[in-house]
């Protein structure tokens, strides 16, 4: 039979066929004085084969794994790994529905925060973090920060992050030195960097810290970056603020320095 009557018949492609050939899945046989390829019930046979492993999910090389007498490993062996492989993926999908689920209840009680979906800790914490001062541009760099970190950090980190900052929105005290803060870095928008200002605002940053804050390592180049990229939208004055706040509590934790 001939190329187009072989994918007739197990139901591929003529293109799949020849492409099985270029990677050596399928034999190709020897082509006939007429300069036409002549397919047997063997090929047939190896076709099926393949378009059984590949509908099973199995990629290409592991069907070749399969099909190869010397491969060494058994079709067993393979579909255990492929069950396996797809148990995680499983899990995964779960994992992301679950996450979806919380963020359209969160969408249903108005409570969807405007920098899009973020855990559903973060949302919470971002909702009643709106609370404390809506019109303070500082509190929206802050809130976006804390959404780059709810993407990028590791789970660890996300859950250290909102343990250290989640009960901070039921102390009226902490809210109330978070306006001030907020007021003070607002206000040195236009200043210099050596403004007495800098000094006073970073040590009322410091003091209302919780303990045990999660750090950024800026040590590495890419820590640098990081920094680097954080402090770009602030003003001279607000940057001097945040690398004061570094030097004061190199350790990352909460509390007054003197």
């Amino acid at each position: 039979m001939r190329i187009g009557e072989l994918a007739g018949i197990v139901g591929v492609t003529t293109r799949a066929i020849r492409h099985y050939h270029h990677l050596g899945l399928l034999p190709e046989p020897e082509r006939l004085g007429n300069g036409y390829r002549e397919y047997g019930l063997r090929h047939a046979v190896e076709l099926a084969r393949i378009r059984r492993l590949t509908e099973l999910g199995l990629g290409l090389p592991e069907v070749r794994d399969v099909l190869a007498d010397d491969a060494g490993r058994e079709l067993a062996e393979v579909l255990a790994e492929l069950d396996a492989d797809l148990a995680r993926q499983e899990a995964a999908i779960h994992e992301r529905r679950t996450r979806l689920r919380a963020l359209l209840s969160e969408a249903e009680h108005g409570r969807l925060p405007a920098e899009g979906p973020v855990s559903p800790q973060l949302a919470s914490f971002l909702h009643e973090l709106g609370e404390v001062d809506v019109d303070s541009p500082m509190a929206v760099r802050d809130r976006e920060l804390l959404t780059l970190i709810d993407t990028t950090a590791p789970p660890e980190a996300r859950e250290q992050l909102m343990a250290a900052l989640l009960p901070t929105l039921t102390d009226p005290a902490a809210l109330a030195a978070a306006r001030d803060v907020y007021a003070r870095l607002d206000a040195l928008a236009d200043a210099a960097p050596d403004d007495p200002r800098v000094d006073e605002t970073a040590r009322a940053i410091l003091a209302c810290l919780p303990d045990r804050l999660p750090t950024i390592d800026t040590s590495g180049d890419t820590g640098t970056t990081f920094l680097d990229a954080f402090l770009a939208d602030f003003s001279p004055a607000q940057a001097a603020v945040v690398r004061r706040v570094m030097e004061l509590a190199p350790d990352g934790g909460g509390g007054d320095r003197r």
